[in-house]
């Protein structure tokens, strides 16, 4: 008499499903990825006050916007590495609520020292947040619908950058019980604690199936890269460049150098380091990450010159400089939503196009600058800020979907935080180059032609990103 046997299948436990990235958890990544470049934009128009109410120097206001950005690009890559290790939900909500933390110490600071030091940290917490969003679309989403996240994600960052500085206007005109330019650190606070509920609920848990320890030599020496760079460039005008911004620029190759050299050793060595190189041998990673830096860099500097010189220059108030922007957030919106469909209809020449059109726009603002200044508005700003916002949605979601087409879904921490660091350092280094270039011409040239100037010199940027997109594959998946 045969016996009954049990088979293994009979007791293995049902397969996990795969995490599953629904409609509102995508809305909910999107708004915690809107909520660190809006902070990087929206003290552009805030700046004055700030400095008028704290009685802050000019090094002071500049490092207001630098410790907090540079903070962020420091960061970026670690923070998506320990959401690989320790799970891409944890870090979001605990990146979220330190997000929400620090924007209150930012809006509740006493002087100008404590205002940089929160903003400092806030930087840091967008570090832990902002990589999760990306790792958890790359990993929780498929085919079609990764697709149209990773075309929204693009779409949330373009749109951010330009509502920031708008919503930066409106906040402080507004002097929301009396607050004055607080406001647009404390709008963060409310937003912050929805976002929480609606992670807790809404946002599944990734992370890495093999993950790797955190590679301490190479994350200290990425961070002593991108400070030995960004620190002398957004500082040195101000402080009058001294030896130490000399000295800093002149180790930067080095310190790069050696970067590079441990992370090549540890990748051969069969571990994985902060950014593996051959990861960075992924084609469509790499030449998407060419692609992002000169946009940015031309991206950043622009909003930050034109803020300026809109205020400074042609005497706009906060809200009047704002809205001067205005065409090119609502242009760019309605653009980047025809995006997906263009790219399935013409692949990687929209990127080209896309650089086409923000050159035309660029020219247009450059005619409106030299004919109408100092009287310059919504009205003769329109057309080239319509025209540029367009280009810049045909380019920047694109981009985005571009470098992290090829990337594997275990490795989407470490892609995700190599390409917003990569973002985000562009968009440090554009606000130092062309802030720089704009204020030092300033007293020689004048604010019109120092705003000209700028412009041209973004205009290079656009012209490099249109022809490194012919190298592009014709497909995007």
């Amino acid at each position: 008499m045969s016996e009954t046997v049990t088979t293994p299948l009979a007791v293995r436990p049902p397969t996990a499903a795969p995490p599953v990235l629904g409609g509102l958890g995508l809305f909910t990544v999107l708004l915690a990825a809107a909520l660190p470049l809006v902070d990087f934009f929206i003290v552009n128009v805030a700046l004055p006050a700030i400095g008028t109410d704290l009685a802050a120097g000019e090094a002071v206001l500049e490092l207001v916007v630098a410790g907090y950005g540079v903070a962020y690009a420091v960061l970026l890559v670690l923070g998506g590495r320990l959401g690989d290790l320790f799970g891409r939900r944890r870090l979001f909500l605990g990146g979220m609520a330190a997000f929400g933390l620090t924007s209150l110490a930012c809006g509740l600071a006493p002087g100008a020292w404590g205002l940089v030091a929160a903003r400092i940290a806030q930087g840091a917490s967008a570090a832990a947040m902002l990589p999760q969003v990306l790792a958890t679309i790359q990993a929780a989403t498929a085919g079609p619908r990764r697709a149209r996240a990773m075309s929204l994600y693009g779409a949330t960052a373009g749109l951010s950058m330009v509502a920031g500085q708008i919503l930066g206007g409106v906040l402080v005109a507004a002097d929301v019980a009396g607050t004055g330019w607080r406001a647009v650190f404390l709008v963060n606070v409310p937003v912050v604690l929805a976002g929480l509920v609606l992670a807790v609920r809404c946002v599944p848990e990734t992370r890495a199936p093999r993950p790797e320890a955190v590679d301490g030599p190479g994350t200290v020496l990425l961070a002593l890269s991108l400070l030995t760079l960004l620190v002398p460039l957004t500082e040195g005008r101000a402080a009058g460049w001294p030896l130490w911004t000399w000295l800093s620029l002149a180790a930067f190759p080095f310190v790069a150098g050696a970067f590079w050299a441990v992370e090549r050793r540890a990748d051969r060595a069969g571990r994985t380091p902060l950014v593996p190189p051959s990861l960075l041998a992924t084609p469509s990673l790499r030449r998407g990450l060419l692609l992002i830096v000169p946009f940015s860099v031309g991206f950043s500097g622009f909003m930050f010159v034109i803020a300026l010189a809109l205020q400074q220059g042609a005497g706009l108030g906060p809200v009047p400089a704002g809205l001067a922007l205005a065409p090119m957030a609502v242009v760019f919106l309605f653009t980047s939503l025809a995006g997906p469909r263009l790219i399935a209809r013409h692949g990687s020449r929209v990127v080209t196009a896309g650089s086409v059109v923000q050159a035309v726009g660029v020219l247009l603002i450059v005619l409106a600058v030299r004919q109408d200044w100092p009287h310059l508005g919504v009205g003769s700003l329109l057309p080239g800020a319509a025209v540029a916002g367009a280009g810049q949605a045909l380019q920047l979601p694109n981009l985005m979907r571009i470098v992290m087409s090829e990337v594997p879904p275990a490795r989407a921490g470490v892609g995700s935080g190599v390409m917003v660091t990569t973002q985000q350092s562009a968009l440090a280094l554009g606000v130092a180059t062309l802030g720089t270039l704009f204020l030092t011409l300033v007293p020689h040239v004048g604010m019109r032609d120092a705003l000209v100037t700028a412009l041209l010199a973004q205009l290079a940027g656009v012209a490099l990103t249109g022809l490194l997109s012919l190298r592009l594959p014709r497909d995007i998946r």
